[in-house]
């Protein structure tokens, strides 16, 4: 089961190790919207220091699964809080790869709950193969590809933007 959900990350090809996650999020083509975001949150500096993070990292196509403008309106400066609330939420301190949440999961009886940098709460669970994300207003996200190990944590991808409360 777990090898499936490994291979997805693992053929990426734009994770380097010896790239902190700001960096590698930069490399990839379907990031370029969180990238964005983070810049716009002035966030890079804090998620280029020296960790560790696992950051749910959601791609393009997540961020455009919001309602028409909501991106824009996130990123104009008078919304830099509600931004940074969001993007922290997507951060969790320490170094979560896909074996230790699978096994968190898996000794929580069917689910994980984890602490956000935000302060709020994700909730892990397995579906088959798949790790799915819920936050804290039941929202669901697929997490698509894990383990892209950075110098600083881990990212692993989501097919959708989770909310805090």
């Amino acid at each position: 089961m777990l090898s499936l959900f490994v291979v997805a990350m693992t053929t990426t090809g734009w994770a380097q190790k010896d790239k902190n996650v700001v960096e590698n999020a930069v490399g990839s083509k379907d990031h370029t919207t969180l990238v964005a975001a983070v810049k716009a949150a002035g966030l890079v500096e804090t998620l280029t220091g020296k960790g560790p993070f696992t950051v749910f990292a959601p791609t393009n196509a997540a961020f455009a699964k919001l309602p028409k403008g909501t991106v824009e309106t996130l990123l104009k400066p008078e919304n830099k809080a509600t931004l940074q609330a969001i993007l922290t939420y997507h951060v969790v301190a320490g170094n979560i790869d896909s074996k230790a949440l699978v096994a968190a999961i898996k000794k929580g009886n069917g689910k994980a709950t984890v602490t956000t940098v935000q302060g709020g709460t994700l909730v892990a669970t397995l579906d088959g193969s798949n790790v799915i994300i819920t936050d804290e207003k039941g929202n669901k996200a697929t997490v698509t590809a894990v383990d892209i190990y950075s110098s600083n944590g881990v990212i692993h991808v989501l097919d959708s933007v989770v909310l805090p409360k």
